[in-house]
């Protein structure tokens, strides 16, 4: 028979050699080696931690490197023979995940183990992961009778046929909106940057002779295509249009998620009363930092307050400019337009301006720099070496001090919206193990993929990112800086694992505040074809504009946790109400232009109906003021002092980055802060303390 490149690999998969028609052979030989694996310890019933947890490990660790290869493919290289194995596979990975979740004996073997004698000298980590190893089987059901326990199954493998519905609905509602524009005042305003990537989206459609000079061009809802045309087209009739459809984006047609959304929720209210839970809040909160909804809604008021006034203002700034040029009432396609405009006048930046000062190369080389610095790690690129899925993929090598291996990771740094996911992401390949160590190793090394999607080369020139893109680039190398220094060798508390959600973005959200850091940009901008650096006095402006409508994006990001939060808390989807009642009244509460009649932003919702922020999104704020807290220890030690940004950067590695899931995320803050957070470095941050005063207090109270 020959050898599957799915599954017989060792350091690296065979990106290059795997096909779709090995993906079902390959996953059900998978599952029935999993399958005898769990039986036998079942069988044997074992209560120490070398014949229970190091094989549990294992059975996890097989199914989990092999399927995730199925379902990174299916993120960055979707295609309609990949969905056709995709789906049923995933059903027959959820029933063994069920199965596994659920099984009496394993769970009765955790309990034995946890009360045994070998416990007592268990080291924190160690009983971490038991602990966690007996609520997840608590949480899957394994106490559920079996009529109860069948309809958890149901519910399980429809949530996951639902999930993966709605994100396909979304990838396809994005690919099939395309606008052609083919006279030069339908491209009035717009940069050459979006005239290039317009023009070879347009060769991509047929359009061979299509140039960024002449046209045609063809815009798409892909957001690199997307949000530079809403911030430089002077055409407000072209705005409003793609504004109108990015809003309704999947909520008509046979790519309606509506009725998708409604039954995502339904099922999960479903499943929470099985368990025990009054609500799907409940049971997403029994795994979390935040101990109660309550404690995440006082985070998401506070912060609301602390927003409105500056976001007020923030709209009152955006009308009179408007007002200036003879335009009437402000409208919603008019926001990112004028938002554009007043940070041009405020503080004489331009997007386009900046992109020739951060070419990708330079600025991961400058990434790199920091990196070095701060945790006395070395990156090289080693592309070539890996086999991958994509030509544009790179791949880097991660060294210690001593230069030898630590980790590696893929970066995926181009938009392909016909095949790939919108956003950014990281995920993993292998983590940290020494159970999984091969031969001569001590522990397995770690194995990232990081996503992102920003424009590709165009026209001879690298990819020229706006310094949002810089941002998103900092933010995910953040994620993956804690999968890949990681030391400790349990593979179910290395890295991110066993990291309670609403804490998984702190050195994520860590790094993001280096952007704004000016010996940092100083060395990561550089002009693509002169290399000089980018000026003081745009560094300045830069570093001026970073509170630049920051009452807005709180208020933002507030609408998209609050809206998650009453989904999960109190809608009934049986009721006279529908998602779309509740969206409207989020929005009133917390946006300053009322939402229009055709916004259905909850059908793109993607991180809570498809990805794992299900009465979670709050994460993102409850994180960042941590984040926050933790930068403003090296603000705090003065940014140019080289020493003291070594040592804070060697604490923050040796606890953030290094200790993953074996100690809970507050203990391992205050190992490195030496207290618990406040919120006062994040409303700083974002100019909003005045506003926040009693936020300060009653958040942090929260957040700790």
């Amino acid at each position: 028979m020959d050898k599957n490149p799915l599954l017989d690999w060792d350091d690296l998969p065979p990106f290059d050699q795997i096909e779709t028609h090995h993906i079902e052979p390959g996953i059900r030989a998978m599952l029935d080696a999993c399958e005898q694996a769990v039986a036998r310890l079942e069988e044997t019933a074992p209560i120490t931690w070398r014949e229970l947890m190091d094989p549990l490990e294992k059975i996890e660790d097989d199914l989990g490197r092999t399927w995730g290869i199925v379902s990174h493919l299916h993120g960055v290289k979707n295609s309609p023979e990949l969905r056709e194995v995709y789906d049923p596979l995933l059903a027959e990975v959820v029933k063994f995940s069920n199965r596994f979740g659920q099984s009496k004996p394993l769970y009765q073997s955790y309990c034995a183990l946890r009360d045994s004698g070998e416990a007592r000298g268990f080291d924190p980590a160690q009983r971490r992961i038991l602990e966690s190893a007996i609520r997840e089987a608590e949480l899957n059901g394994v106490g559920l009778d079996d009529d109860d326990r069948d309809r958890y199954n149901e519910i399980s493998q429809r949530l996951a046929e639902l999930s993966t519905k709605f994100s396909n609905n979304v990838l396809d509602a994005t690919k099939a909106f395309k606008v052609t524009l083919t006279k030069t005042e339908e491209v009035d305003g717009l940069p050459e940057t979006l005239l290039e990537l317009a023009a070879d989206t347009a060769r991509q459609e047929g359009h061979d002779q299509a140039t960024a000079s002449d046209g045609p061009w063809v815009l798409t809802l892909d957001y690199p295509s997307f949000m530079p045309f809403m911030q430089h087209s002077k055409r407000r009739d072209l705005r409003e249009k793609m504004y109108r459809a990015f809003i309704s984006k999947a909520s008509d047609g046979q790519l309606d998620n509506t009725d998708v959304a409604r039954e995502i929720i339904a099922l999960r209210i479903e499943k929470s009363k099985l368990l025990g839970f009054d609500t799907f809040a409940e049971l997403s909160l029994s795994r979390k930092m935040a101990t109660d909804a309550g404690s995440v809604r006082n985070l998401l008021d506070e912060l609301r307050t602390a927003g409105r006034g500056a976001a007020e203002r923030d709209m009152e700034a955006l009308q009179a400019l408007a007002e200036v040029d003879g335009d009437d009432e402000m409208k919603h396609w008019d926001v990112p337009y004028w938002s554009e405009r007043l940070r041009e006048a405020r503080y004489d930046l331009k997007d386009e301006e900046l992109r020739p000062y951060f070419p990708l190369p330079r600025v991961l080389s400058g990434l790199f720099e920091l990196t070095e610095r701060l945790f006395g790690v070395r990156l090289e690129e080693t592309t070539g070496e890996a086999p991958v899925w994509h030509e544009d993929v790179q791949y880097f090598r991660v060294l210690n001090d001593r230069d030898e291996p630590m980790a590696a990771f893929y970066l995926d740094p181009y938009s392909r919206p016909a095949e790939k996911q919108g956003g950014a992401w990281m995920d993993t390949l292998v983590g940290r193990s020494a159970v999984m160590a091969s031969g001569g190793q001590t522990a397995r090394l770690p194995v990232a993929y990081m996503i992102c999607n920003q424009g590709k080369p165009v026209g001879g020139k690298p990819s020229l990112m706006t310094f949002r893109e810089v941002e998103t680039l900092f933010h995910e190398f953040g994620h993956a800086l804690q999968h890949m220094l990681t030391t400790i060798d349990y593979g179910m508390a290395s890295g991110i694992s066993n990291v309670e959600w609403d804490a998984v973005e702190i050195a994520s959200q860590f790094m993001e505040n280096w952007c704004y850091d000016r010996g940092t940009l100083k060395g990561l901008a550089r002009h693509y074809e002169t290399d000089e650096p980018l000026p003081d006095e745009i560094i300045d402006r830069l570093l001026g504009a970073r509170t630049f409508r920051e009452g807005s994006n709180t208020l933002r990001q507030v609408n998209f946790g609050l809206l998650d939060m009453e989904l999960h808390e109190h809608f009934d989807p049986e009721g006279t109400d529908t998602i779309l009642d509740v969206q409207r009244k989020i929005d009133a509460e917390t946006l300053i232009l009322p939402s229009l009649e055709e916004d259905r932003f909850f059908c793109s919702f993607s991180h809570i109906f498809a990805g794992g922020y299900a009465a979670g999104y709050y994460s993102y704020k409850w994180s960042e003021v941590l984040s926050a807290d933790a930068f403003s220890a090296f603000e705090e030690a003065g940014l140019e002092n080289d020493g003291e940004m070594r040592r804070l950067g060697r604490r923050f590695r040796d606890t953030i980055l290094a200790l993953g899931g074996s100690r809970h995320p507050m203990d391992v803050f205050r190992d490195f802060r030496g207290r618990e957070p406040t919120t006062d470095a994040l409303l700083r941050q974002g100019g909003l303390v005045e506003a926040g005063v009693k936020a300060s207090s009653e958040a942090g109270s929260a957040a700790s």
